[in-house]
């Protein structure tokens, strides 16, 4: 009876460890963008704002911003941020990241005052 508890026990660890895991890291959103215009790929665009966006952080013009939570709304994933800004200044803030048709993605703040459509780059 202990030798089958223990080949059932082996089995599903190894199930476990071979079923996918989507964790905090899973973010489809992670990569480096430009804002309002295509990026281009010879790197001649340096009066672009970049977005760069990792599972915990977006870093852009506005400052370096650390990821608390991220949800998924229908297609839009709502980011709620915490910024630190000039002077050392922080700003909690949710930010909207909805995926377009044409793979780019439309952001905005959570009071709809700022809006950038943003174009991925090839890494």
């Amino acid at each position: 009876m202990i030798k089958v508890a223990g080949r059932v026990l082996s089995l599903v660890a190894l199930a476990a460890l071979a079923t996918p895991v989507h964790g905090e890291d899973d973010f489809p959103l992670v990569g480096t963008y430009t804002e309002n215009q295509a990026c281009k790929t010879d790197g001649s665009d340096p009066g672009v704002s970049r977005v760069k966006i990792t599972p915990h952080d977006i870093d852009s013009v506005f400052g370096l911003c650390t990821i608390l939570s991220k949800k998924r709304e229908g297609a839009t994933f709502v980011v709620h941020v915490e910024c630190k800004g000039p002077g050392g200044s922080q700003m909690l803030s949710d930010v909207n990241f909805t995926p377009r048709e044409d793979k780019t993605l439309d952001f905005s703040d959570q009071d709809q005052t700022y809006k950038a459509v943003l174009h991925r780059c090839s890494e």
